[in-house]
């Protein structure tokens, strides 16, 4: 059986993020491995017809975005015991960014949440998979019962 030395939680703060926490954390002491945790906001963009591209939102509402991203970050890191060096807050793609923080950071295991969708929902691809097929390490996809 494997030995985890450093287990990266990726959270999007949804209703089951506990659950997929809960998950982290008993992995982690189960190999005594260091958990870190990662959120990430995707790019936020908007199309103009007018000016036939792409315009950043205003940087006032991404900042106040970043901040409640921020506290929610701390508060289950706090809850988790991870301290302030093994969180990450980032914006882009959350499948490239969690990818990219768990090879920099010699990360073993990713643990994610994913619904398990199949037909159209999983054509249009998730985090959760594209996670899955993309990092070099392993990774945990914590089912989440929809209601």
């Amino acid at each position: 059986m494997t030995t985890y030395k450093h287990i990266l939680l990726a959270t999007d703060f949804s209703e089951h993020c506990e659950h997929v926490a809960n998950k982290a954390k008993e992995l982690a002491h189960q190999f005594q491995a260091k958990l870190s945790l990662v959120h990430i906001m995707d790019n936020l963009i908007i199309t103009d017809a007018a000016y036939g591209s792409t315009i950043p939102f205003d940087l006032d509402l991404t900042a106040e975005l970043m901040a409640s991203a921020r506290a929610r970050l701390a508060k289950l890191a706090e809850t988790l015991g991870i301290p302030d060096q093994n969180q990450w807050l980032e914006v882009g793609s959350p499948k490239l960014e969690i990818i990219r923080i768990a090879e920099e950071n010699g990360v073993d295991l990713i643990v994610v949440g994913s619904h398990g969708r199949h037909g159209l929902a999983l054509l249009l691809g998730s985090t959760a998979n594209g996670v899955l097929h993309h990092a070099q390490c392993d990774v945990l996809a914590v089912r989440i019962k929809d209601k």
